[in-house]
């Protein structure tokens, strides 16, 4: 995060009309990274990662004026984005008329061939396990893990309980736990 990066400020930046577009485009800035790596982590492909990140601004940006600080803005944005990868997802599950074991083979195909990707058999092995694990069990994970975030922050992002979340981040370790240990 930018030290310049101020909530407030942004906020009253998004208030005006004037500012609005220079205050969004320090959203973009602040949050456009970190974004990407959470979508990239759930759909692994990069294009696809880089056209949700631009479908989540979209459509920040068509309801910006619907914003009400009621939540802070990355948890606002974090759920935009986690409902659009969530949307993929879905429509690619749809059009796939392959099984489920397919579909991994296939996501995990798709990662081994990334040129983008330069993880070593350790974090090789990770992703595999994380794509062994349902959706909401692998995004909970990776919000804990990779961006260190807050179980009540991701209460806000997922409308869950704290337990309910804490639970399937446990559930999500063992299930990772097993297959690494299975793998090596």
């Amino acid at each position: 995060m930018t030290p310049s990066y101020n909530e407030r400020e942004v906020l009253a930046l998004l208030q005006d009309e004037s500012t609005q577009k220079r205050g969004f485009e320090m959203i973009v800035t602040q949050y456009s990274e970190q974004l990407y790596w959470q979508i990239r982590r759930m759909v692994l492909s990069h294009e696809d990662a880089n056209d949700l990140l631009q479908n989540t601004f979209i459509k920040a940006w068509m309801s910006i004026d619907y914003f009400r600080a009621e939540a802070k803005l990355s948890t606002w944005l974090y759920r935009i984005a986690l409902n659009e990868c969530l949307t993929f997802l879905n429509k690619q599950r749809a059009t796939s008329t392959v099984s489920l074991d397919d579909s991994e083979a296939d996501a995990l195909q798709k990662l081994e061939s990334d040129p983008y990707f330069s993880g070593d058999k350790a974090e090789m092995a990770l992703q595999k396990a994380l794509l062994a694990l349902p959706e909401k069990q692998r995004m909970v994970f990776n919000l804990k893990y990779y961006q260190e975030m807050k179980y009540e922050e991701m209460s806000d992002i997922f409308g869950t309980s704290v337990g309910a979340l804490k639970a399937s981040y446990h559930h999500a370790v063992k299930k990772i736990e097993k297959f690494l240990g299975e793998e090596y």
